[in-house]
C-alpha cells in the first residue's frame, strides 16, 4: 500500500473541516426546530454537546493528519 501525497493528506484535512463546519450547521438547524417545550433547552443542550464531541473528534483526526504531512514534506527536504 502506498503513503498518500501530500495533496491527498491537504485534502482529507479540508473535508474534515467542511465536515466539522456541515455538523455546525445541522446542529444550529436541528436546534431552530425544536419544538418549543420545557425539554427544549435539555435537548438543545445534548445537540450542542454531541456537536463539540463530533467536532473535536474531527479536529484531532485532521492534527494527526497535519503531523503526518508536515513529516512527509520534512523527509522530502
Amino acid at each position: 500500500m502506498q503513503s498518500p501525497t501530500t495533496t491527498q493528506i491537504r485534502t482529507a484535512i479540508e473535508m474534515l473541516e467542511k465536515l466539522g463546519e456541515r455538523l455546525n450547521e445541522r446542529a444550529a438547524h436541528s436546534v431552530i426546530q425544536l419544538p418549543d417545550t420545557q425539554l427544549r433547552e435539555h435537548d438543545a443542550g445534548r445537540i450542542e454537546v454531541k456537536t463539540i464531541e463530533q467536532i473535536t473528534q474531527i479536529q484531532t483526526v485532521a492534527a494527526q493528519l497535519e503531523q503526518w504531512r508536515d513529516e512527509f514534506l520534512q523527509q522530502r527536504r
